[in-house]
């Protein structure tokens, strides 16, 4: 498969599961009843946690990867979450769509790296 070609659509639609299932895995090493594994997981996943997440990465990222976010995030969406604003959407969006393509290109490593940079500011939170 060649990444390159998959639309930032489906790149944030493979990017949302492998974003969910590192938070899971993340939060099962915490042991807890699966309601409060559920309640911390909303509320690292949901768009506003997500834009936050962006924030902090967005240093460390490449051109490549800053590139591969905007794709993302300027894709055309049909409906917003009613819990979230139009600019926090737009960035979760990028921020799946850049998870995604690390994750099909076989780049783990490198979202694992961003992933734990987006958990030293999201600590207080689990």
């Amino acid at each position: 498969m060649n990444v390159n070609t998959l639309s930032p659509s489906t790149l944030a639609f493979v990017g949302d599961a492998y974003y969910g299932l590192l938070v899971r895995e993340l939060l099962a090493e915490t042991n807890r009843p699966s309601g409060e594994l559920h309640s911390a997981s909303v509320k690292l996943v949901k768009a506003g946690a997500q834009a936050e997440a962006f924030k902090a990465i967005q240093p460390h990222l490449t051109e490549q990867e800053i590139s591969i976010y905007k794709r993302g995030r300027n894709a055309h969406v049909n409906s917003i979450p009613k819990n979230s604003t139009v600019s926090e959407y737009h960035s979760a969006t990028g921020i799946e769509t850049l998870f995604g393509y690390l994750h099909l290109s076989g780049n783990d490593k490198r979202a694992k790296e961003l992933f734990a940079l987006i958990l030293e500011n999201f600590r207080e939170k689990l």
